[in-house]
């Protein structure tokens, strides 16, 4: 009875022993699940934070861009309107003449004859006030008429005063004081023009610049409206 009660004491201490070691392997299988669990949610969760960087916009905000880009334009549009209050004194008695009215110091400066794209050019200044109004409304349409106006009244008269006057320039530079070419106060006319020239074409550019980078903001704008 002994050996059979030890038989069955050893059967009941294999099983214990068998459960244990179960319990151990499900215990260490349920900490590799969890390991796991993590490990996946790190993944996932870093390959969300690299997809919302991603998404994430680079840059400054549109209307930012548009409110840098108006102000700038606006300042060479201001340019643009002392560039014209000049050439304005410089064709004024030309158009007293036109108008028949006689100033004695105007002619006693003997300003030189004005050129037709000069009046051309003093045309432009009508497109920079559609540039103004269109700045102020932010109108699309505006925009664009104002840099084609500067493209057709504003550079194309600028580059046809260069090739114009570039037989005198070329002169002046070979001969110096005994060339043969118009002057206005000791100083050949043709550096007054490419003088003008060298400004206005500065400020035309960078207006066509600023406003070229504005019609493509506001188009976008309009596409997500």
């Amino acid at each position: 009875m002994k050996q059979s009660n030890g038989y069955v004491q050893e059967q009941n201490m294999e099983s214990e022993q068998q459960q244990e070691v179960f319990q151990d392997s499900e215990q260490q299988q349920q900490i590799g699940n969890s390991t796991v669990e993590e490990a996946s949610i790190g993944t996932s969760g870093e390959i969300f934070q690299e997809c919302s960087l991603a998404i994430k916009p680079k840059g400054p905000p549109l209307f930012k861009l548009s409110a840098l880009y108006k102000s700038r334009l606006k300042s060479c549009i201001f340019l643009h309107f002392l560039l014209f209050f000049a050439m304005l004194a410089k064709l004024s008695e030309d158009i007293l003449d036109r108008m028949d009215i006689f100033i004695l110091e105007l002619e006693e400066l003997f300003i030189p004859k004005p050129m037709p794209f000069e009046y051309l050019w003093t045309g432009s200044i009508i497109f920079a006030v559609i540039g103004l109004r269109g700045l102020s409304r932010n109108r699309l349409s505006s925009l664009q008429s104002y840099a084609a106006g500067i493209v057709t009244l504003g550079i194309c008269p600028l580059i046809g005063a260069a090739v114009w006057f570039y037989p005198d320039v070329s002169e002046y530079a070979e001969k110096k004081q005994d060339a043969q070419i118009e002057k206005w106060q000791g100083i050949p006319v043709a550096l007054y023009w490419y003088g003008f020239l060298y400004i206005a074409l500065q400020v035309h550019m960078y207006s066509l610049y600023f406003a070229w980078k504005l019609i493509k903001i506001w188009r976008v704008k309009l596409k997500r409206v």
